[in-house]
């Protein structure tokens, strides 16, 4: 059994910001979020909906992280990043959510399962917990989220919209 994916803050904030959050839990039942990820995200203050979101949702699980390796140092990312990836690396068995193209980027060097939160959403259309795509990326996108018009109209033709 493959062990629990690892996320980072951007892909939290903005399935929490549009309302999408319980669409994690197509890819696990339960989500680590690394300490560093809980720690960046509570900075934005206890009136922050995200910040609430990981304190209250049980299935999101804050968790240390082993040592972040020279490997995944050596592309100095952000500490929520390197945070994720470090999980991924050392649980070999499982992938990481992250939306940053070098992380991404990281990921895929060091043969790390990744997915973005766009993965989310195709892979919730796919399993069948929402009836459409196309209205929930137009939701995350209003809410932050940076995905051009040609990703998205490609991403769509997977899930046949």
């Amino acid at each position: 059994m493959a062990d629990h994916p690892a996320i980072n803050t951007s892909p939290l904030i903005f399935l929490t910001k549009g309302n999408y959050l319980s669409l994690l839990q197509v890819l696990s039942e339960k989500i680590i979020v690394p300490e560093i990820v809980a720690t960046e995200i509570k900075a934005y203050g206890e009136s922050d909906i995200t910040a609430q979101a990981v304190a209250k949702t049980d299935w999101l699980l804050v968790t240390k992280t082993p040592p972040i390796p020279n490997l995944i140092q050596s592309w100095d990312l952000g500490a929520g990043e390197s945070a994720v990836l470090s999980w991924g690396y050392f649980h070999s068995n499982t992938e990481v959510i992250l939306d940053d193209l070098m992380a991404r980027r990281c990921a895929n060097a060091l043969k790390i399962p990744v997915r973005g939160t766009l993965g989310i959403v195709l892979l919730a259309k796919q399993r069948g917990a929402i009836p459409s795509a196309r209205p929930i990326l137009a939701t995350l996108k209003q809410s932050g989220m940076y995905l051009s018009e040609r990703v998205m109209n490609e991403a769509l033709k997977i899930v046949d919209e």
